[in-house]
């Protein structure tokens, strides 16, 4: 079984894939749960330009050969951020909240693109699930936090469109949205809990092969 199942997946039955892009991405309100402090809002700044920059990388797999053209599996790395704007600053009593290294995502994805016949653009729509890291940064009166950990799940929509100027290479514009549950350790014991929705518009391009 193991060796049909390889044997499915070798380039004669599949066209891989790989991608980078990168955007304008921001994130609406969040509610912050602190466990030993009180609770407030968030208001976030995506700064997509600003070092470190927004970015994200793709593996996708197309079942080319296997009955399924249009259907494909894909990898995604993200590195979204967020950083609390000055409000917020000014109403937690805190100097320094952002997850500003990232909030991570690496999630799975299922695509399915709709070629639109006689052009070369090629729309397509996906969703998936998987995990976030974030690099936790807060400072408070009671210490500092500055670390990367699990925060926890994420899931994933995306729709766009790809324009296919050669065989192997493709550029594509699409619209992406996480949802991510954030759960996360903060200084003196306590923990930080927030649900941060990130919303970009990718550009990008690929090569497949």
């Amino acid at each position: 079984m193991i060796g049909a199942c390889l044997m499915a997946a070798s380039p004669a039955s599949a066209e891989m894939a790989i991608s980078a892009y990168g955007g304008f991405q921001t994130a609406p309100h969040s509610d912050i749960e602190v466990s030993d402090d009180a609770d407030f809002r968030a208001g976030w700044d995506g700064k997509s330009f600003e070092m470190p920059p927004y970015y994200g990388v793709r593996g996708t797999w197309w079942m080319e050969g296997m009955g399924r053209p249009n259907l494909g599996l894909s990898v995604d790395f993200t590195h979204a951020k967020v950083y609390a704007d000055s409000e917020t600053l000014d109403r937690s009593g805190w100097s320094h909240f952002e997850f500003s290294d990232g909030i991570n995502l690496l999630t799975l994805n299922a695509l399915y693109r709709m070629p639109i016949e006689g052009t070369k653009f090629v729309p397509y729509v996906g969703a998936g699930a998987g995990i976030n890291v974030p690099h936790v940064e807060v400072t408070r009166a009671s210490g500092r936090t500055f670390n990367y950990q699990l925060g926890g799940a994420t899931v994933q929509a995306q729709a766009g469109v790809a324009y296919e100027f050669t065989d192997n290479w493709s550029a594509f514009l699409e619209y992406k949205g996480n949802y991510s549950w954030v759960d996360v350790d903060i200084d003196s014991g306590a923990s930080l809990k927030t649900n941060i929705l990130t919303n970009a518009v990718n550009m990008g391009v690929s090569y497949k092969f």
